[in-house]
């Protein structure tokens, strides 16, 4: 029986956004294991710094750069400089997001804090999806993976920012598919629930009853080496604990 590819993602170029911390940061070690050159940006230049130290100790292929996601400009540098230094992006992987001052009673909320999580957890996918969409429409290749949430397929109190960014989130997903896999391209939405992070929720978490990290980063992986006819469009991930 032939040994299976340890390197299997070996001839991609992933380029994760939010990629400092947390589970962007699973992430891009995950695909970094498997062979993949690596680019991640995030806004914190000394966590970005720490990160890209982590990775390039397990890989040479591995490229950061401080970006805004709501900056075009920061944004067009980024996919530039990724390519310039390590090749064509194949992998796509919009994890940067806020979750304050998402949370809260609507009317307790100010035009600002609707601003500044619709254009981050919003804005800023469709943005970076603008830059790199056409790159892989010439080369009618790629994979865009979108970091959603449960919180993008139920409401709850006190949600109503967070939720209506990633029901957005779920609907350009959805339409970016159709428009874009005739050219090769598949674009796919990860679900998680409650993920034991920094990320600035709701409030204290149970470790015992949330996802890691890690577990988001796996379904990445899953969807990153799915076999080239097949189209994993969403994937939901719970703990196995209900919290």
């Amino acid at each position: 029986m032939a040994q299976a590819d340890p390197k299997p993602l070996s001839h991609h170029v992933a380029l994760v956004t939010g990629g400092s911390r947390g589970i962007g940061k699973a992430i891009a070690e995950k695909l970094v294991s498997l062979g993949a050159a690596v680019s991640v940006c995030a806004r914190d230049a000394t966590a970005l710094q720490s990160t890209a130290a982590s990775l390039r100790a397990l890989a040479d292929h591995v490229f950061a750069q401080v970006v805004d996601v709501t900056n075009p400009q920061d944004i067009s540098s980024l996919v530039q400089a990724t390519e310039e230094k390590l090749g064509p992006i194949t992998l796509l992987v919009n994890n940067a997001g806020i979750g304050n001052p998402g949370f809260g009673a609507v009317q307790d909320k100010s035009e600002s804090d609707w601003d500044r999580v619709m254009d981050t957890n919003l804005k800023g996918v469709f943005l970076v999806c603008r830059a790199v969409a056409p790159l892989m429409i010439q080369r009618r290749r790629g994979d865009i993976v979108n970091i959603s949430s449960l919180a993008g397929k139920n409401t709850f109190a006190g949600g109503a920012i967070y939720c209506a960014s990633k029901w957005g989130l779920q609907g350009l997903s959805g339409c970016m598919a159709e428009d874009l896999r005739a050219f090769g391209i598949r674009v796919s939405v990860i679900c998680p629930g409650s993920v034991f992070t920094e990320f600035s929720g709701r409030g204290a978490k149970d470790p015992t009853k949330v996802l890691t990290a890690q577990d988001v980063a796996h379904a990445v992986a899953m969807v990153a080496l799915q076999g080239p006819q097949s189209f994993i469009s969403e994937v939901h991930l719970r703990p196995v604990a209900k919290p």
